[in-house]
């Protein structure tokens, strides 16, 4: 399960981040979606670089090159997109970085793998569905599918991805509810994410 968080506040972000890890999160994406993304990872590096040896930190909502190149030059250990960029594939190729593109059909899953790319994101999840996943690993077993988009920190809906085959899922909101983010409770972001790491280890 890999957090998919920003947040304007930057000690909203680093506590976030510590939350996460306390309940056993190894994989982290930080989204590139407002002005202070770029110097909020600075320091959310600084800090997976002083307290968390097991942490890999990687940058999401990437579309652009440039914006690639940046991030990685500033410590992202993986980039993630919502579609598939050929340019930000190059980017990570060169820099030997895992990219991890989004995905809507099959073809574009093919084609992102026989790209290079060892994972790939079906996105947006909740459109597609854990049919999709159960149907593609049919003819494709060996596709390693990250799902983003739709997927809910609560046993059902993850039974129903990890059966349908996903490799990983991707989760933002609905781990991080607004009204929990307001009050500070981070105490419950590190409970939910113990939770689903239970789940999923009982689902698979």
């Amino acid at each position: 399960m890999v957090p998919v968080f920003f947040h304007p506040d930057m000690g909203v972000c680093e506590n976030v981040l510590r939350a996460c890890y306390a309940g056993g999160v190894k994989v982290f994406e930080f989204t590139n979606r407002g002005a202070s993304a770029y110097s909020t990872f600075l320091k959310l590096r600084e800090i997976v670089d002083r307290e968390m040896p097991e942490m890999s930190l990687g940058v999401g909502s990437i579309v652009r090159a440039s914006d690639a190149e940046k991030f990685i030059d500033a410590g992202a250990e993986f980039i993630v997109s919502p579609c598939t960029s050929m340019p930000v594939l190059e980017v990570c190729k060169q820099k030997e970085i895992p990219y991890i593109p989004g995905c809507g059909t099959v073809t574009e899953i093919f084609n992102a793998q026989e790209a290079g790319c060892h994972v790939t994101k079906l996105f947006p999840g909740d459109v597609y569905g854990p049919n999709m996943v159960k149907g593609l690993m049919a003819p494709m077993p060996w596709s390693m599918i990250m799902v983003t988009g739709g997927v809910s920190p609560d046993k059902d809906n993850l039974e129903k991805w990890f059966k349908a085959g996903v490799y990983c899922v991707g989760m933002g909101s609905k781990l991080f509810p607004k009204e929990v983010i307001a009050a500070k409770d981070w105490s419950y972001i590190t409970h939910k994410c113990k939770e689903c790491f239970e789940i999923i280890k009982n689902a698979k």
